[in-house]
């Protein structure tokens, strides 16, 4: 029998080595086209996903772009596998569990899109 997959979580997928906000962000687009290349689908989307910006070390000299995702393990490192391949290997890409409370948007976007009750919902609500 085949193990069951794991449950979706917050995961942040890294793109690093970026010197401007502004280079990261140029980014956003050619991602973006790779994870939704119909922006008109009928939900839910198969990876719900957002973007920011972070510093890339202890000296913030570079920016890297941080994609958020919301998915399980094996779907997190196929994402990163993709954006890595999209990258060229110009910048590095890591993969990490991040914090759901910073990505809360992502799972309520999968909790609404497939009609699930949010945990912070109540009775009746």
């Amino acid at each position: 029998m085949l193990p069951a997959e794991d449950p979706p979580r917050v995961y942040e997928i890294r793109i690093a080595g970026h010197p401007s906000t502004e280079e990261a962000l140029a980014l956003q687009d050619p991602i973006q086209r790779l994870l939704c290349p119909d922006p008109d689908h009928a939900p839910p989307c198969e990876v719900p996903w957002s973007f920011t910006v972070a510093g890339d070390g202890p000296d913030d000299d570079s920016t890297a772009l941080v994609l958020g995702v919301y998915a399980s393990a094996g779907q997190a490192a196929q994402v990163a596998a993709r954006v890595r391949a999209l990258a060229g290997g110009t910048r590095s890409v890591a993969v990490s569990e991040g914090d759901a409370g910073e990505w809360g948007e992502l799972v309520e976007q999968y909790r609404f899109e497939r009609g699930l009750r949010s945990e912070r919902s109540g009775p009746g609500q």
